[in-house]
């Protein structure tokens, strides 16, 4: 979970087109905070870690609303949509059709969780049809999680753009530089994932991912959120920048990422 919650710390003072799409940035200032990116990332990590291993589908549902519930009502202004917040608020809500971003950025935990990549890609799909119902919102967090779970189990970034390409038909066939100039932001997963993707297929290193991703603009800190996401299972992250991550969280928030963390399945590093 550190690159997603780096992804978003690090691109959230360049929302909104707010930067100058360029990777010459002070990674951290004291406009980097955490957001509704990493929040309902958390949110999603301690209901997995709540249902574990054997969960039935409804009661993996019931887990992941009761927890998104939760902490987006103990975090009421880190900068949700304005249907989730109504979402939140209900006492039994149910999904509504949406194909926002949202669905892509909070799933993270799903692939790093799970022993297969097929149970990867169910558990995802639980965790957007919650209340991202579309079918680009679920394909948006299958295809993020489905990357995440490729890089941490041995993939080559050649072999996870295939697969996704594949499996999600998202089109991977822009560089960076073709996107950037007309990018702008935008909150939908088709006009998100696919730009992370790409982001993270760049990127020559974790750092350099996050700086990719941000130089596109656009809805920045959850395209950053998910690009890292993906960077930490191919490269890991290195320790000063975990460091500056947990000094930037709250204690319950850095609480679920320690015990995510006894929790994950090895990465690529590790094998």
């Amino acid at each position: 979970m550190y690159g997603a919650i780096l992804g978003d710390i690090i691109g959230s003072p360049y929302e909104f087109d707010m930067g100058d799409k360029t990777k010459d940035f002070p990674l951290f200032s004291k406009r980097s905070y955490f957001t509704d990116d990493t929040v309902m990332t958390v949110a999603v990590a301690e209901a997995l870690l709540d249902a574990g291993e054997g969960a039935g589908d409804d009661e993996i549902r019931q887990t992941l609303v009761n927890s998104l519930k939760k902490w987006g009502r103990r975090y009421p202004d880190a900068g949700y949509g304005a249907r989730f917040i109504g979402w939140i608020h209900l006492d039994d809500p149910a999904p509504y059709g949406s194909f926002g971003n949202g669905s892509a950025m909070r799933c993270s935990a799903a692939g790093w969780l799970y022993g297969t990549l097929e149970e990867t890609r169910r558990i995802a799909r639980l965790t957007a049809d919650i209340s991202h119902n579309h079918p680009e919102g679920i394909k948006g967090a299958e295809a993020t999680a489905a990357a995440i779970f490729l890089s941490r189990t041995g993939s080559s970034k050649e072999e996870i753009k295939d697969y996704v390409v594949r499996e999600f038909a998202y089109d991977l066939s822009r560089t960076c530089d073709e996107i950037r100039p007309a990018y702008r932001h935008v909150e939908s997963c088709q006009e998100t994932v696919p730009e992370a993707i790409t982001a993270f297929l760049e990127g020559n290193d974790f750092e350099d991912v996050i700086r990719t991703a941000v130089s596109l603009g656009g809805d920045c800190d959850t395209l950053t959120c998910i690009a890292g996401s993906m960077a930490e299972a191919f490269y890991g992250v290195p320790d000063d920048l975990k460091t500056e991550c947990e000094r930037r969280l709250s204690a319950d928030l850095k609480e679920v990422l320690a015990r995510f963390n006894k929790r994950r399945l090895p990465g690529r590093a590790a094998r």
